[in-house]
């Protein structure tokens, strides 16, 4: 995984031990915003114009916070406007790599063999992870902005002008509900699994792996409700939690040792994943081999011999009866 430390690079696990065995997740170190007149957004710095072709978006296939830009990018039909590259899967003691996995994995801008070499490109005694995704200027050779909620909403607000397909993912009528139920959805479900997973103490296992079924049975009685999380339309909640419940039974339940239930056994979620996933143009966001080479092969200190699992086998093409009125 690894780190920089005012701009070099250290091959560091995350140290659980200093927060009583639990993962904490650092906080996303640029956070500016590209705004359709290029003052600045609701934090960091000005004069990101939204323009088409200026910007580029570094993404690794496995990835959730990647996979929901991803979402955005694709739903929005923004493939004009912002230009996308992906990284190899496997992120091991240089991090993020390019290249070696195939000529579709090169950085197209400056040829970096590592995620982390963008990071001092844009700040060179930059300290932090070299995290994907990365929205990228190519007029000011910097970092945008690496946080992947705030990048969702910048590709849904900023770049409608060039956008193919025309989406309202945050109604003002829905507002509040969304970002309550993105909150503790991101706390004990996105983020959970991790939290679960990178845990070095039972107690701190445990404790996130009782929270992450808390909400996933909440959120399960919720669609047995309604056909989404917020009513009869799909809006930023469902896709900002989509990522995870697709990565669920391949990954999370295994791998991260999340193996109460799987999403297949509920009986509303495992409905409603099925529904996101065969909405037009989703499918093809969604790589669980890459993804399951990823974790598996990855993460060394869960998984020493890196060995992938050949299952499960998973459906998501099937009838999943999400118009019926008791989803709805």
């Amino acid at each position: 995984m690894g780190l920089l430390v005012e701009g070099k690079w250290r091959d560091e696990w995350y140290d659980t031990e200093a927060h009583g065995g639990k993962f904490v997740r650092e906080t996303a170190g640029f956070r500016n915003w590209v705004t359709v007149d290029g003052e600045a957004g609701p934090s960091g710095e000005g004069g990101f114009k939204a323009e088409a072709g200026r910007y580029h978006l570094y993404i690794a296939w496995p990835c959730p916070w990647c996979h929901r830009v991803l979402l955005y990018w694709k739903l929005f039909g923004l493939e004009e406007a912002v230009s996308v590259s992906a990284v190899d899967p496997l992120m091991l003691e240089h991090g993020w790599t390019f290249g070696r996995s195939g000529e579709d994995r090169l950085d197209p801008l400056y040829g970096s063999e590592y995620s982390h070499q963008l990071y001092t490109r844009a700040v060179p005694e930059y300290t932090g992870r070299a995290t994907v995704p990365i929205l990228w200027d190519k007029q000011r050779e910097t970092i945008v902005n690496n946080e992947s909620s705030e990048i969702m909403r910048m590709l849904a607000e900023a770049f409608k002008k060039w956008a193919k397909h025309e989406h309202d993912f945050l109604p003002g009528s829905s507002r509040a509900e969304i970002d309550e139920t993105n909150d503790r959805v991101y706390e004990t479900v996105n983020n959970g699994v991790y939290k679960a997973g990178f845990a070095t103490t039972q107690d701190a296992y445990e404790e996130n792996f009782n929270a992450l079924f808390d909400t996933l049975d909440w959120l399960d009685a919720r669609l047995g409700e309604r056909r989404y999380l917020s009513g009869d339309a799909i809006t930023e909640a469902d896709w900002r939690l989509f990522p995870t419940l697709v990565r669920f039974d391949a990954v999370y339940f295994g791998h991260f040792k999340c193996n109460l239930r799987r999403i297949e056994d509920y009986p509303n979620l495992s409905g409603y994943l099925r529904d996101l996933h065969q909405q037009p143009g989703v499918a093809e966001t969604v790589r669980i081999e890459e993804t399951k080479l990823h974790y598996y092969g990855s993460h060394r200190t869960i998984n020493p011999t890196g060995i992938v699992p050949r299952g499960p086998v998973l459906d998501f093409s099937r009838p999943h009866d999400r118009e019926s009125s008791n989803a709805g």
